[in-house]
């Protein structure tokens, strides 16, 4: 069995999309097997197809640059890459978030792209389940959460695969109870 921590980044706005839709443009995960062992690590951009421009607080937000996302393969090329990572024909997996946007977005931009959405599940929400069994707290943000538990938050927030590789760390020191 493999544990995928993963984490998205997505077109954003200060208001609505202009053409109705976050996309995807980071996928940053982080590959565990039952042990707690890291196994391997992802992390990718994805050039948006249907509001191709990044706007300013998006930029601002994620650290992404125009101009990366510009030669950055597609969605369905990456999500090529993340199967490949994820071993969806060789291997038993369940995905994990922190929070629960990143599977309806993989679920509208898969379906966006006409890919099949049935390697989403199982898809568990670790926010969710974290505040289950550690107690509701009032700060429940990625940062706090991972700095409360004795770990140093490393690199920028809202990078993907910075989120993703900090969530792992939470992930891992309770292992045993993420189980679905």
């Amino acid at each position: 069995m493999n544990y995928i921590v993963l984490d998205l980044e997505a077109t954003c706005w200060l208001g609505k999309p202009p053409k109705g839709i976050n996309e995807v443009i980071e996928i940053g995960a982080v590959k565990i097997n039952g042990y707690g062992e890291v196994k391997g690590y992802f992390s990718k951009l994805i050039k948006p197809s249907v509001n191709p421009r990044l706007s300013g607080f998006c930029k601002k937000l994620t650290g992404i640059k125009q101009e990366h996302l510009n030669t950055a393969d597609d969605f369905v090329k990456v999500i090529e890459q993340f199967h490949d990572f994820i071993e969806i024909d060789n291997e038993d997996y369940i995905l994990y978030s922190w929070g629960n946007n990143d599977k309806p977005y993989l679920e509208s931009n898969c379906k966006l792209h006409n890919i099949e959405t049935n390697w989403l599940s199982p898809f568990v929400d670790m926010r969710e389940k974290y505040l289950s069994f550690n107690g509701n707290r009032k700060k429940s943000g990625l940062k706090h959460i991972v700095e409360s538990e004795g770990f140093e938050f490393e690199g920028d927030q809202h990078s993907a695969y910075v989120d993703a590789y900090n969530l792992s760390k939470i992930f891992i020191k309770y292992l045993d109870e993420w189980y679905i």
